[in-house]
């Protein structure tokens, strides 16, 4: 599996050498700069964390539009939330001398050596939506996932009038994401006492992961009154569950506002979603890369806005 992705990798430098088009920000060079010089396009790097998640994907379109509207090349690779492949492939990445690295992390302490390796080769890097532990972040481009946290729980609280069952889904450990959401809904939960945790088990931000985790918490726990899911692939999972064990009136609550997600509100089948922006943080990614080159002043933290969107 390393090897294919390496190989896949290696082909999108011969993209970025000229010979196709991976992601192709060269077509939305405007003609001021594609004629201020006849230099190659600046080549910048994307390691995403899983680009089969669809806020992932979203995220990833929002990267290919900012780069070409910036002029910028973008070769991006996927880790499928695995860090080791994360790690080699910002390995190659450093290699092949990208101008400037944007990283979405599996984990946000185990990629900070991969961080670190970047400042060492004097590539400036950007984090996307999940922060790293160490190393030197030129700028992170996230919402303010406590927050997100905190509003979940909030609503959660004000519909079951303080009091209630409640389980809560977390995503892939080391995520800063999933750690963030998780002390923003904590919070809540210690100010609600009559909102009583029954269950708290990781699912990995995975739908398939997070049905499987719901049965097995119905089982044990029986009627479970609301859940808080960290992602909405996790939330639409457990519905799953909830609707095959006949508890259709729990109120189900994810993050992210994906297509499929909104859909479920719309429905009734969710009660809510925290809307995220993931398109507006690669494209923020791309144009602050963009920025750096130009040697422009950048922020260290872009905030992303956050809504609630509920039945």
């Amino acid at each position: 599996m390393m090897r294919w992705r390496v190989g896949m990798l290696m082909g999108c430098w011969a993209v970025a050498l000229g010979l196709a088009a991976c992601s192709d920000g060269e077509r939305g060079a405007t003609p001021a700069r594609a004629a201020a010089s006849n230099a190659p396009v600046p080549v910048i790097g994307l390691a995403l964390s899983n680009a089969s998640n669809p806020f992932f994907k979203a995220l990833r379109q929002g990267a290919e539009d900012g780069a070409r509207e910036s002029g910028l090349q973008l070769v991006v690779v996927d880790a499928g939330d695995d860090t080791a492949t994360q790690q080699a492939e910002i390995k190659t990445l450093i290699a092949h001398k990208v101008r400037v690295l944007l990283v979405n992390p599996t984990d946000s302490q185990q990629i900070a050596n991969s961080v670190v390796a970047a400042n060492r080769a004097g590539i400036p890097v950007v984090t996307l939506d999940r922060a790293v532990s160490a190393g030197n972040v030129v700028a992170h481009i996230a919402s303010d996932n406590m927050a997100g946290g905190r509003m979940a729980g909030e609503y959660i609280k004000n519909r079951l009038g303080g009091k209630g069952r409640v389980v809560e889904l977390l995503g892939v450990p080391g995520a800063s994401s999933s750690i963030e959401r998780d002390q923003g809904f904590s919070l809540v939960l210690r100010e609600a006492k009559g909102l009583r945790l029954v269950a708290r088990d990781e699912a990995d931000f995975d739908r398939a992961k997070a049905a499987a985790r719901m049965a097995k918490i119905i089982a044990v726990e029986g009627k479970i009154d609301a859940v808080f899911a960290l992602n909405d692939e996790m939330a639409l999972g457990a519905v799953e569950a909830l609707r095959a064990a006949g508890q259709t009136r729990t109120l189900v609550v994810g993050f992210d506002a994906t297509a499929a997600a909104l859909a479920a509100v719309r429905g009734g089948a969710m009660a809510a979603t925290i809307a995220q922006r993931p398109d507006l943080i690669g494209r923020q990614g791309v144009h602050i890369a963009r920025q750096i080159l130009d040697r422009a002043p950048v922020e260290s933290y872009v905030p992303i806005p956050l809504e609630l969107v509920k039945i």
